[in-house]
């Protein structure tokens, strides 16, 4: 065990309970401690905002074990550890003429804890980072380590396991060959656009994102494998100059734009690996809705703007296609996500949060796990249909709850 002072998620806003992390150096020790605790969890990079890592018993990080880095250049597959980050293993895929499909907007997250809570990227053919998990291997309750392929039946419940099933310790991912990609900024799309054209939009190329404090007009940033004329995109005028996503961010923390190509993990994300990331002190919040309920949701959000406005960072807005991951707030259909960075004012931030959730409900909006949310633990049960086969699953592989928590047993295991 190493001692700390308390526990802070990345961006400060949750105390964790326990108050040191284990960090064991193998396998064996790790499988050792599991089955001698009555409570466990993973802390990856602390990237959630919520409690779902949370514990009463010991808070375990995975990137003491050996690292693990290993390509099967024949099948288009790389295995590796579950402590390593995506910048780490972009830049390994990259030497080595690969690329993932797609990544997030941060580089500094862990590949294990992005799969496990649905993080996702952006684009209309893109599903979110799990869909490219083909194995994985994980230290159940009882201490066992055991291997999971796609082939499994159990593997489309344990992809998406919110750490409610075992101890994550390798990951076996789908490669493509690397390539090159362009980031476009266009400033100032005015809504009416961004609604009557939202998939033209959002098909115009391989990423797409829509940044705004929804009040006046969207940014839109392109991600495109193709080379693009320099002219307006439906009525926004090409960025002349290198831009942040917050207004006020700093622009040398973003990955390059103004059509510079480059390489795909210099691209993809919309920070660079050798900045802080985002905002920094900040809270989040992120829902998804079916693609058809794209243009409801906007006008839904717009109604809200003066509430927004004091404590909104930014919005975004983008595409994520279906999967069939049990608990992917993509099951089975196409979403459409939207994001919103707070200010790091818990107690301002939870009012709009509600007030946001009740527009949204109608349209059935679906809160992404790892992020701030207030939604109801019978609303989450309508939401995602094998809630209850994934408690089940979670009973089979734990069967002493010791991957269970008050975030768990609240939202999932009800």
């Amino acid at each position: 065990m190493t001692a700390h002072g308390p526990i802070r998620n990345w961006a400060g806003n949750i105390a964790f309970t326990a108050t040191e992390v284990a960090r064991p150096t193998s396998i064996a020790e790790l499988q050792s401690l599991v089955s001698g605790s009555a409570r466990v969890k993973v802390l990856g990079t602390g990237h959630s905002f919520n409690r779902i890592a949370d514990t009463d018993g010991a808070l375990v990080s995975v990137a003491g074990l050996p690292e693990l880095l290993e390509l099967d250049s024949e099948r288009g597959l790389v295995r590796l550890s579950a402590g390593l980050r995506y910048g780490e293993l972009t830049a390994f895929l990259d030497r080595h003429g690969f690329a993932l499909p797609n990544l997030g907007s941060l580089p500094h997250i862990s590949v294990a804890g992005a799969c496990a809570t649905g993080t996702h990227g952006s684009g209309d053919s893109n599903g979110i980072l799990a869909t490219a998990v083909r194995a994985q291997q994980l230290v159940t309750g009882n201490g066992e380590l055991i291997e999971l392929a796609a082939t499994d039946p159990d593997f489309a419940g344990t992809v998406v396991g919110l750490g409610a099933l075992g101890v994550v310790t390798a990951l076996t991912l789908a490669l493509v060959p690397a390539f090159e990609i362009r980031q476009y900024v266009y400033d100032q799309l005015a809504f009416a656009e961004l609604i009557e054209h939202f998939d033209e939009i959002t098909a115009a190329a391989y990423s797409v994102s829509v940044f705004t404090r929804w009040q006046d007009g969207c940014a839109v940033w392109l991600k495109s494998r193709e080379l693009r004329p320099d002219e307006p995109f439906f009525g926004a005028s090409p960025a002349t100059g290198p831009r942040h996503p917050m207004p006020d961010g700093d622009r040398n923390s973003a990955t390059e734009q103004l059509g510079v190509p480059g390489r795909w993990q210099h691209r993809l994300p919309h920070f660079r690996l050798e900045f802080t990331p985002s905002h920094g002190e900040e809270i989040q919040s992120e829902y998804f809705v079916d693609r058809e309920q794209a243009m409801p949701a906007i006008e839904a959000i717009r109604s809200l703007a003066p509430q927004l406005a004091p404590v909104l960072l930014i919005g975004e807005i983008r595409t994520v296609a279906a999967d069939q991951f049990w608990l992917s707030p993509c099951y089975q259909r196409d979403r459409v996500a939207f994001h919103f960075t707070w200010a790091p004012d818990a107690d301002a931030v939870a009012p709009v949060v509600a007030e946001l959730e009740t527009r949204l409900a109608p349209l059935a909006a679906v809160p992404h796990w790892g992020k701030n949310f207030g939604t109801p633990p019978e609303t989450l049960a309508a939401l995602h249909p094998r809630l209850a086969d994934f408690g089940a699953l979670a009973r089979r592989y734990d069967p002493a709850g010791r991957f269970t928590n008050d975030f768990l047993r609240r939202n999932v295991l009800t």
